[in-house]
């Protein structure tokens, strides 16, 4: 958790200040921009995450659009913590834990193109907008294989990931130490493009602020070609639908 923190902050000083005008004719609208940047921090109800950067146009009072690029972590609907037995060869560090059955784990790159909608009026400086915002775009599914460390009655451990000859081992809860480190394996990763889509209600506060500052409730939809494999002893599945929750900070212009 604390490297998707790390991250949400270094993409935050990516975004620059700028400075508001007031409309060309004079009305009491309030601040006029013609940009907005801004980055966002995102959980969904499958437990995953996802991060992204926004930069979009204002074309008219009530409508904004935008490009987006994100980054995250899908999990399977079924994907379980558990706790080794054993502590592996370090037991006065605690037992180790994993995610039992994993064969991958899933980071999907999303690019995005989307419209933002606003139904109530930005009544003024510091007030509260509401607004529908919908997009879609392509999906890369990058898949990393999970590996894990298996009990071999000595030193070290032997770090395993699933494959037919493994399978018997690799499922086998009384042999497995934990997960290996989060590392090995990002040599062997492969891509399955998909499409997604969402929508959601956007709460901008101070819509007349140079400061974007806005919370999001919506769902998404990423659809495949082909099954993901993230699991090893459940049914993958071709598409996941999520629930999401998401925070976004940025600036106008």
């Amino acid at each position: 958790m604390n490297k998707i923190f790390f991250i949400f902050s270094v993409l935050l000083l990516q975004v620059y200040f700028a400075k508001s005008q007031y409309t060309d004719d004079g009305s009491a609208k309030g601040f006029i921009y013609n940009k907005e940047r801004g980055v966002d921090l995102r959980f969904h109800t499958s437990r995953g995450w996802n991060i992204g950067y926004t930069q979009g146009d204002i074309k008219t009072y009530f409508k904004t659009t935008y490009y987006k690029i994100s980054l995250g972590e899908m999990h399977h609907y079924k994907e379980t913590i558990k706790t080794s037995d054993y502590g592996g060869f370090q037991p006065q560090q605690g037992f180790n834990s994993y995610s039992y059955g994993k064969q991958n784990y899933c980071f999907p790159v999303r690019l995005s193109y989307g419209i933002k909608r606003y139904y109530s009026e930005k009544a003024s400086r510091n007030g509260v907008a509401l607004a529908v915002n919908y997009s879609g775009g392509l999906t890369v599914a990058v898949m990393k294989p999970y590996y894990i460390d298996i009990n071999t009655g000595r030193e070290p451990a032997v770090s395993i990931k699933y494959t037919d000859a493994t399978a018997a081992t690799f499922l086998d809860p009384t042999q497995i130490n934990g997960a290996s480190d989060f590392f090995k394996g990002f040599g062997e990763v492969s891509v399955i493009p998909g499409v997604h889509t969402q929508v959601g209600v956007h709460i901008d506060w101070g819509a007349f602020d140079e400061f974007l500052k806005a919370v999001e409730v919506g769902a998404m939809l990423d659809v495949f070609p082909k099954k993901l494999p993230i699991m090893a002893n459940e049914q993958n599945l071709p598409y996941f639908l999520n629930f999401y929750i998401s925070v976004q900070l940025g600036v106008r212009q």
